[in-house]
């Protein structure tokens, strides 16, 4: 799937935690509309790319773009140069993050977990957010939960409220980053259908996960990382189902697919 425009490059991405390099120069893209999966073992640095790709996690080296405006450039040097703080902020709002541990402010309704970035980040009136934040509550199953706070929320409902947090900003691109990994069987279910319903309305997102299944069946791509190298990329049905490299072969011999 190539038709829509460029989202997200990544070019000679480097992260290092002192002595331990985690990322070793990656380089990728995702298009509008496209559905994008990144597995891998612990360790392989697979959040930590999602943390660089979305700003909360300062890169040592390499390139970030969204839709062709620059959030981090290459020096002279080869050192990276991130955009001015008003570039940034734009920059933000284009992209949603859905993190595994959901996030949310505890002291917040639900409804106002939806509407707040809206209003606060991004200058929306309040009656305007909140009319789209029922609208997302009414889409995820969750409007009878709109004045209830997280605490009084099953994790699968909290993962639902940061779902429609992310989309409430209505960015170009959705990271998910474990989004099941703190729940259960049942409420791991629940989030995938939500997401792939995303999928299906043809929203762009890069979602990290251990749901090989789901990953072969949702994603338009899978990458496979490890050793924070980008080790075999390709159509989802093909890294999945046929892998072309032995240490994609080998961890993906853990899952039932």
């Amino acid at each position: 799937m190539t038709e829509g425009r460029e989202i997200l490059r990544i070019r000679e991405l480097k992260k290092n935690f002192g002595e331990n390099d985690v990322l070793h120069g990656i380089s990728m893209s995702v298009r509008e509309g496209e559905v994008v999966a990144i597995i891998g073992p612990s360790g392989s640095g697979k959040s930590t790319l999602l943390r660089c790709a979305t700003l909360l996690e300062r890169a040592d080296s390499g390139e970030i773009y969204y839709t062709g405006e620059s959030a981090a450039s290459m020096d002279d040097s080869g050192g990276i140069v991130y955009a001015d703080a008003a570039s940034l902020a734009k920059i933000r709002r284009r992209f949603g993050l859905v993190f595994q541990n959901f996030n949310l402010f505890p002291h917040f309704s639900v409804l106002k977990n939806v509407a707040d970035a809206p209003v606060t980040v991004a200058g929306r009136p309040r009656a305007e957010a909140e009319e789209l934040a029922m609208a997302l509550l009414v889409k995820l199953g969750l409007e009878d939960k709109a004045e209830a706070y997280p605490c009084q929320l099953s994790g699968g409902q909290q993962q639902r409220v940061s779902i429609a947090r992310a989309l409430a900003m209505q960015p170009d691109i959705l990271f998910f980053d474990e989004p099941t990994s703190a729940l259960d069987p049942e409420l791991t279910g629940e989030i995938l259908r939500v997401i792939r319903e995303l999928a299906l309305e043809k929203m762009t997102m890069v979602i990290v996960t251990h749901e090989m299944a789901f990953a072969e069946k949702v994603a338009d791509r899978v990458i496979f990382m490890a050793e924070g190298l980008i080790v075999e990329e390709g159509a989802a049905g093909d890294v999945i189902g046929n892998p072309e490299q032995s240490r994609t072969r080998a961890f993906l011999k853990k899952y039932e697919i």
